[in-house]
């Protein structure tokens, strides 16, 4: 039926990141594993993208790091989300990052609960578009 592209990018520097994107990492290889069986079955190949940025990157826009996109569209989108952003730590210096916002409660980490839930409402919508 198709593909199901997961991107995402963080801040690595020396082969660091910081432990909120560290932590996302563990939550996408999960969601991963799982949509990857899920979708399979219905003939959707799932894809994981991940892209390191550099500190120039970091720099210009903190809040590029520890985003993640489905089919080229932004994961608060999906969900209906908001984003903002909290001072973080190690590799990102005086930088605050990323959080995204749902419901009353922010996350500095993103829960596979929630990368799961975007895909498949990005699932559906691949359905209803075929």
């Amino acid at each position: 039926m198709g593909k199901l592209v997961i991107k995402w990018q963080r801040l690595v520097e020396e082969n660091k990141t910081c432990p909120r994107c560290a932590d996302t990492e563990k939550e996408l290889e999960k969601a991963f594993l799982k949509l990857k069986e899920a979708f399979g079955l219905l003939g959707v190949e799932v894809i994981l993208e991940k892209r390191n940025l550099t500190k120039e990157d970091f720099k210009k826009n903190p809040l590029s790091s520890n985003q993640i996109w489905i089919n080229n569209k932004p994961l608060e989108l999906w969900i209906n989300a908001g984003i903002g952003n909290s001072p973080c730590c190690d590799v990102c210096g005086d930088e605050s990052c990323r959080t995204l916002k749902l419901y009353g409660k922010t996350y500095e980490t993103v829960p596979e609960n929630l990368i799961i839930k975007a895909s498949i409402l990005a699932l559906a919508d691949m359905i209803k578009n075929k």
